[in-house]
Parts: C-alpha cells; sequence; structure tokens
C-alpha cells in the first residue's frame, strides 16, 4: 500500500507542477467569490454591522466547503476521466483492489490540495482582518470532517460508476454540502441537536467552528460522536462503491462510456 501510495504521489506532484496556473486559478476564484460575498454582505448592513465571532465561523465553514468540494469531485471525477480515455479498466486489473486505489490517489491529491486550502484560507483572513486560532486540537475535529468527507466521494463515485456522467447531480450537492458545513448545528438544541449529530461531517464542522473561530476547548464527548459519524459514513461509502464495482463488472460495462 505504501508503494501505491508513493506513486500516486509522484503522479499527483507531475500533473501539479504541469497545470500550476489552474491551481492558482483555483486560489483566486475561491477567494475572489468569498471576498465578494463578504463586501455585498457588509455594503446591505451598512457601517454598523458587527460580525463578532460569526464571521470567523463562516469562515471556517467556507473553508471546509472548498476542501469538501475538492474530496467530492476527486473519486468522481477521476471515474469519470478515465472512462473517457479509456483506461478505466487498467485501474481495475491493478494489483490493488479499485478501493485502495482510488483512495491512494485521493489521499495524495489531497496532500498537494492541502497547501492550497492553506493559501486561501491565508489570504481570506489577510482580506477581512480575521485571523483564527490554530491550536493542535483541531487536527482530530479535521480528520472526522475528512473521514465523512471520503465516504460521501466514495458514494458518489460509485454512483460515477454505474452511469459514467453525474456532473449535474454534482452540482445540485454542492449546495447541500454548502448547508452542512455552513449552519451552526453545535447550537442546536433538542431533537434538532441530534440530527445535527447525525447528519455528516457537521459534527466534526461544529468542532472545528469552536476550536477555530470561538477558540472554546475541546469538547471530547462532542468529538467521540463526530468520530463515529465520519467513520460510519466512509464505512458506507466504502460499501456502496465495492458493491458498485461488483455491479459493473457482472453486467460487463465498466469501460462503457
Amino acid at each position: 500500500m505504501f508503494e501505491l501510495l508513493l506513486a500516486e504521489l509522484t503522479r499527483a506532484g507531475i500533473q501539479f507542477r504541469r497545470y500550476l496556473f489552474e491551481a492558482v486559478g483555483g486560489i483566486v476564484i475561491s477567494t475572489a467569490v468569498f471576498y465578494g460575498l463578504f463586501l455585498s454582505v457588509s455594503y446591505i448592513a451598512g457601517p454598523g454591522l458587527a460580525f463578532g465571532d460569526r464571521l470567523d465561523a463562516i469562515i471556517v465553514g467556507y473553508v471546509l466547503w472548498t476542501l469538501v468540494l475538492f474530496i467530492m469531485a476527486n473519486i468522481s471525477g477521476t471515474l469519470q476521466r478515465e472512462a473517457q480515455t479509456g483506461t478505466l479498466e487498467q485501474l481495475f486489473i491493478s494489483p490493488f483492489s479499485a478501493s485502495q486505489v482510488f483512495l491512494a490517489r485521493a489521499v495524495a491529491d489531497l496532500l498537494l490540495q492541502a497547501g492550497l486550502i492553506a493559501a486561501i484560507l491565508v489570504i481570506i483572513m489577510a482580506l477581512t482582518g480575521r485571523w483564527l486560532a490554530f491550536p493542535l486540537t483541531l487536527w482530530l475535529p479535521l480528520l472526522t470532517v475528512l473521514l465523512g468527507a471520503y465516504g460521501l466521494s466514495f458514494a458518489i463515485g460509485s454512483l460515477a460508476l454505474m452511469v459514467k456522467r453525474i456532473q449535474q447531480v454534482l452540482g445540485i450537492f454542492q449546495f447541500a454540502l454548502l448547508f452542512l458545513l455552513s449552519v451552526p448545528t453545535e447550537e442546536w438544541t433538542g431533537n434538532l441537536r441530534l440530527l445535527g449529530d447525525l447528519l455528516p461531517m457537521s459534527p466534526g464542522a461544529g468542532l472545528l467552528r469552536n476550536v477555530m473561530a470561538r477558540q472554546q476547548a475541546l469538547d471530547l464527548q462532542q468529538l467521540s460522536i463526530a468520530l463515529v459519524n465520519g467513520g460510519v459514513y466512509f464505512a458506507i461509502g466504502l460499501v456502496l462503491f465495492r458493491w458498485a464495482e461488483r455491479y459493473t463488472k457482472r453486467h460487463g460495462n465498466l469501460s462503457d462510456y
């Protein structure tokens, strides 16, 4: 598995160098969209607007949304590109299982994408003048968000494996992701709080807002809920992907486009 990850890191590095302009363009577009929204809200609300720590929480949610969008599009996008170029079957006859190949590719791409996400976050903080906290404890809730994101990515990838083109579905799903990562479910109470704990990635996103924006101590009980949430969605995504792989092979349309 380490050999596979190393090969994928090499591939990702080569692509990153050859298409550096696209990466820079992604940084510019992502920061411009957020800053445009920020200026629009500030203009509408007038000079008396006071965001408080809400702006910090919005920044956390937006950056998480940008990161999860990349993860969501990674596996399904790879499947569609490989189907178009006619190399999809090669991935499925490698010595590694298909889920291992796509997971290693996703992790390798994420390691490079993390630098771009960090650049977007720094630029947004500089433009808005709001500087978040970065305690070491933030890695634990971030891990739960990544688990949930990869689980959903494998679930969407299973759909792409069967029908090959799902751009419209991904477009609609982006708005649902914005809701999941931006709405402060950690402030909900009663049955709504229970619903928030069941939504994918929502508990981990709430913890990140508390730790980075509100500078609160890490809630271990809520962290346990977030870990279970991320682990369950990751397992569901893998199960769906493996089922879709068997279904596609059984019907003989793995390389169809």
